[in-house]
């Protein structure tokens, strides 16, 4: 067994951790670090969170700190730690008594809870043994009775004390258990995943916004697919998510390797492994999810051979994956651009047929901000099915999309217009106008210094001065210059992207 100083090095533990602990210590108090911060110092993690476990009450912590929060029956305290030389950065640090819970009639809270004096007693309440270990920074000290160590040492997750008890306690103990599998690629132990199967049906009495809470961990884990898999397998999927299992055993055939469910998975998992945000991995999970429900089977299709086709699935799906995150309550700022993306997600299927107008059209639809957002799933959807990840297809896409967004060269660019010509400059409207404006847009063109009122006010002046036949032909000779232009930074793009502009 490795000694404590080889386990964790206090060099990791920040200074306003320990401006807390030695607070309390400074005053008679015990203190340790507990629970995830300190299983995440021994596997070499950096901890996102910060727990204290102390034996003295929330009446006795409150007054050690210039600014302490105790808004809860659990006795936590959230104690505000100012950054050392930033004013306008804080730290806060959840401060808990050690504590007793008996009685969990709903499956989710206790029925009481008593403060104890004791670390051995609050340790014994905790969920797993990799979350049962307590750290005191001053005096080096490990404390692990369950055998945190031993279950860190061997990837294995295991409740402290008898699985169905911890579970009986919180229902919710059972998602971490698969989250903490798919964070941190451990294997949950027999006993454990005997006690989930038998209790998945107690997740019922969870609330939705702690189930949101910890599925949305599981997808943000790096094996997504992983998680999934195990929530299906002990039972517990079916009762938050059962649309998702509308896919499994639903086969797709053509193009399609996998039955829907598992396609989905892999998309969810590459964009795991892309490291892409919780909206694009579940608009990935959830691209298809229509598919069950809108597939039919055609005998006309594949030169009478037949196929199954999922016509409308993305508006199908775009209503379930509404549905779905109504009820997990999700903020509707993500659940309406996931919406979004599951709904515009068969944006292209043909690239000889589509146009730029439609491109423009599906970029009105997502926003300018979300169209690379919505190439990424279309890339998890292709990489679902085992094709590669950036085919001529895609690159088109591409090509396209940045035709679509780039600013096209126009007089739209002048610090000038034709309002400004009538209204200030007294121009009277007609085709003098468009000849004058192409004019001036080669000159910024060449120099871009020149895009200014000072300059170009006078040199309309200037312009406006010659004759019918001069300035169209000055105009004209601008106009094709600037199409020539646009040609080559259209050719640029397609170059960029490997593709042939036809």
């Amino acid at each position: 067994m490795n000694t404590v100083s080889e386990l964790i090095s206090k060099e990791r533990i920040p200074a306003y951790v320990t401006h807390v602990t030695e607070a309390l210590e400074s005053s008679g108090f015990e203190a340790y670090i507990v629970g995830g911060c300190v299983r995440d110092l021994i596997l070499g993690r950096t901890p996102k969170d910060w727990d204290v476990t102390t034996n003295a009450t929330p009446e006795e912590i409150i007054p050690l700190f210039t600014k302490a929060v105790y808004e809860n029956t659990f006795g936590t305290v959230a104690v505000i730690v100012p950054h050392e030389t930033e004013a306008d950065v804080t730290y806060t640090i959840e401060v808990t008594p050690y504590r007793k819970e008996s009685g969990y009639s709903d499956s989710r809270h206790p029925d009481a809870v008593e403060f104890s004096k004791t670390i051995d007693e609050d340790l014994s309440r905790r969920d797993f043994t990799i979350n049962a270990m307590a750290y005191s920074v001053s005096k080096n000290v490990l404390l692990d009775m369950y055998k945190g160590q031993e279950s860190l040492k061997d990837k294995v997750i295991t409740t402290v004390g008898p699985a169905k008890d911890r579970f009986a306690e919180d229902a919710l103990r059972m998602l971490r258990a698969v989250r903490f599998s798919a964070e941190l690629g451990f294997a949950i132990s027999h006993e454990t995943s005997e006690a989930i199967v038998s209790q998945a049906d107690s997740v019922t009495k969870l609330s939705n916004e702690r189930i949101r809470d910890e599925f949305s961990k599981i997808i943000m884990s790096p094996s997504p697919a992983l998680g999934i898999t195990l929530l299906e397998k002990y039972g517990l999927l079916k009762h938050f998510l059962p649309e998702l299992l509308e896919g499994l055993g639903c086969e797709q055939k053509g193009e399609h390797i996998y039955d829907v469910y598992n396609h989905l998975l892999h998309a969810l998992q590459h964009a795991a492994d892309k490291g892409w945000s919780l909206e694009i991995r579940l608009s990935a999970l959830f691209h298809d999810i229509g598919k069950p429900r809108t597939r039919r089977w055609d005998g006309t299709k594949a030169g009478g051979k037949g196929k199954y086709t999922f016509y409308g699935h993305e508006v199908v799906g775009a209503r379930m994956t509404q549905k779905i995150l109504e009820r997990l309550k999700y903020p509707k700022k993500t659940s309406e651009l996931i919406v979004s993306l599951v709904r515009q997600h068969m944006f292209f299927s043909d690239t000889e047929a589509i146009s730029l107008s439609a491109v423009r059209r599906v970029v009105a639809k997502v926003g300018k901000e979300n169209i690379w957002t919505l190439m990424n799933i279309r890339e998890c959807d292709r990489v679902g099915m085992k094709k590669v990840e950036a085919p001529y297809r895609l690159r088109k896409y591409h090509a396209m999309i940045d035709q679509v967004l780039r600013d096209p060269i126009s007089v739209g660019q002048l610090a000038i217009d034709g309002q400004i010509l009538i209204s200030e400059l007294h121009m009277k409207p007609g085709p003098r106008m468009g000849w004058i404006l192409h004019a001036l847009l080669e000159e910024v063109l060449d120099n871009p210094e020149k895009n200014t009122r000072e300059y170009l006010d006078p040199r309309v002046a200037e312009l406006n001065l010659l004759p019918d036949i001069e300035l169209k032909t000055l105009g004209e000779k601008a106009k094709e210059s600037k199409e020539s232009l646009e040609e080559q930074e259209i050719s640029k793009l397609h170059a960029k992207h490997g593709v042939q502009k036809k």
